[in-house]
């Protein structure tokens, strides 16, 4: 078969050509590139051309891929068999090793994908707590499950709406999304509906409206929110877990939550989610209480040995992180002397906003020049730049990255 008519078959058989919606390409006005493997900081596509690849799963080869120790792993793990539905040793192997980089999970379970992991942990918080309602933030994407596909526009507590067909307005109705880095509205509907609040769900670092960045102060005052109220505080670290170093977005900002998500990176480029906090509320998850959550696959060995060998790397390494976020530094403040658009960073993630305005809400996010997006977007597939193929995504770079990866789309992308 033709290369160029890999998406014409596939959409034959496969609802809208693909199995999540962004690869789709939309936003960029072409079909989407097939990929066949990759090496390193390196995505090659089926048609034989060569990528730096700047998405990485989404963020989760923080070690690159084909990683030979996580390869390694998974190989030795398949020759055991690939599925047993019993405990495992390596489920404990995993766990503890997490616990020991993130010291606000006491107990974790291992669940499928992020989704899972957040859609357990909130109602986790609601048997805990005995209340219903969930503050979330807009722009902050927290998986697909019904009762979080929610945005509430201006953000003022009120009659929240689905942002999904197929979602009823009954299931979302206990959802309340608020403008994230606005710690006064977060204020009045806490102070106002306490007594019905089980959690504030928040990705400490938004990586999924572009990357945004929390004002000075902003999750300090949610800490001392919820803790004054007894409401459950979720960090959805997904994303920043392992990415912004071992101990996540918390261990950065000195911040502990009640709970914790997990995924991507724990995963090691398998499937893979997690959930994880204090003992106290852990242990009203079944079969120890009565919270249920259960899953065929949850803590699969081949994913447990991939998120080892994932995990022992960056403990063994981690001066890596600040080389990481060396380079995304020096790139942003490159960025900003000579692109038009504006660049927000941390760690080893930076998001383009087309735009020359600051982005610190969704609202800010969502006021981007698409045709800009698009062309730009071009002119980096072109000279072999693999970002994101959508404008409120984040950028993401491995430890095979070096600086002259990044100047490529200075020179390259936008012609400086």
């Amino acid at each position: 078969m033709k290369k160029n008519n890999l998406f014409r078959e596939a959409r034959k058989f496969l609802a809208g050509g693909v199995d999540s919606p962004v690869r789709a390409f939309k936003a960029v006005g072409r079909d989407p590139v097939f990929m066949k493997k990759g090496e390193g900081k390196y995505i090659v596509a089926e048609d034989g051309r060569r990528f730096i690849d700047f998405c990485l799963s989404w963020g989760a080869l923080i070690l690159g891929h084909n990683n030979p120790a996580v390869r390694g792993a998974v190989t030795a793990a398949v020759r055991n068999g690939t599925s047993f539905g019993a405990p495992t040793q390596s489920e404990t192997e995993l766990a503890r090793l997490i616990i020991s980089c993130i010291p606000s999970i006491e107990r974790i379970r291992f669940v499928n994908s992020g989704t899972e992991a957040v859609m357990s942990a909130v109602r986790l918080a609601r048997g805990f707590t005995g209340r219903d309602v969930v503050i979330k933030f807009d722009g902050c994407y927290h998986g697909h499950s019904d009762g979080l596909l929610v945005s509430a526009g201006s953000g003022v507590a009120g009659l929240a709406r689905s942002s999904s067909g197929g979602v009823p307005e009954d299931v979302v109705r206990n959802t309340v999304s608020l403008p994230f880095n606005d710690p006064g509205s977060l204020e009045r509907v806490i102070t106002r509906d306490h007594k019905k609040i089980a959690c504030v769900l928040i990705e400490p670092v938004p990586a999924n409206m572009g990357l945004v960045l929390p004002r000075e102060g902003f999750l300090e005052k949610v800490r001392k929110l919820t803790a004054r109220y007894g409401i459950v505080l979720i960090f959805d670290e997904v994303i920043s877990g392992f990415r912004m170093g071992l101990s996540g977005a918390q261990g950065v900002f000195g911040i502990t939550p009640d709970l914790t998500t997990l995924g991507k990176i724990i995963g090691g480029g398998l499937p893979v989610g997690a959930f994880g906090g204090r003992k106290e509320i852990m242990d009203h998850l079944s079969p120890d209480g009565d919270v249920y959550q259960a899953g065929t696959l949850s803590g699969n060995p081949l994913t447990m040995a991939a998120g080892i060998a994932t995990v022992k790397r960056l403990k063994e390494r981690r001066k890596d992180y600040a080389r990481m976020e060396k380079l995304v530094g020096d790139f942003a403040g490159e960025w900003q002397k000579c692109a038009p658009y504006t660049i927000n960073h941390a760690a080893s993630m930076f998001a383009i906003f087309y735009t020359k305005r600051p982005v610190s809400n969704y609202t800010d996010a969502c006021g981007q020049d698409k045709n800009e997006f698009r062309a730009h977007y071009r002119r980096c597939l072109d000279a072999g730049i693999y970002l994101p193929p959508a404008t409120c995504e984040t950028s993401f770079i491995s430890v095979c990255h070096g600086a002259g990866d990044l100047e490529k789309i200075l020179r390259s992308a936008c012609r400086c």
